[in-house]
């Protein structure tokens, strides 16, 4: 397992974060963040035992195709269907693209986010959030949600230096 997130890791042009390496110290498999991003933009679910059934090559791609244009996202959505139906044996479950993402907006710091933050006494900035990549505002919003492995949400601020500005 390690093994396999460090191929990711080290592949270049994958964004990968530090905080998704707790997955693989415990040996429980995660789906990179990179990955979810670009499914949820393709509007395909893939489910963890899906995900566990791709070859390592299969998952690098996943990770590394192009998924920012219509018709890039066509193409991520027709590869990622084939390789549901080839190793699950059944069809892709479809998952509405929400055409105004949060994460996409730069003109507030998302309630859900505020109110982790808030947990810890901390308060995101909208300077802050508008200096996150994509990927960055998409997991924190992803690390907030309920029933989500929450632990990361502080890793993830950290990991993003949103922890030491203001």
């Amino acid at each position: 397992m390690r093994q396999e997130y460090a191929a990711l890791r080290e592949t270049t042009g994958i964004e990968y974060f530090d905080f998704e390496e707790d997955f693989v110290e415990k040996n429980i498999r995660c789906i990179p963040m990179i990955v979810r991003f670009k499914m949820d933009e393709a509007g395909i679910k893939l489910k963890l035992s899906e995900w566990s059934l791709f070859s390592e090559d299969e998952r690098i791609a996943l990770a590394m195709m192009p998924c920012d244009h219509e018709g890039e996202v066509g193409v991520y959505r027709s590869y990622l269907k084939k390789l549901i139906e080839r190793h699950a044996g059944k069809g892709a479950t479809p998952l509405a693209v929400n055409k105004y993402p949060e994460w996409n907006d730069l003109n507030k710091v998302p309630v859900a986010i505020q109110e982790k933050a808030a947990e810890f006494n901390w308060q995101l900035t909208l300077t802050q959030w508008r200096r996150l990549t994509m990927l960055q505002r998409f997991a924190l919003l992803k690390l907030c949600r309920p029933g989500h492995e929450n632990k990361n949400f502080p890793k993830a601020m950290k990991e993003f230096n949103l922890l030491n500005e203001k």
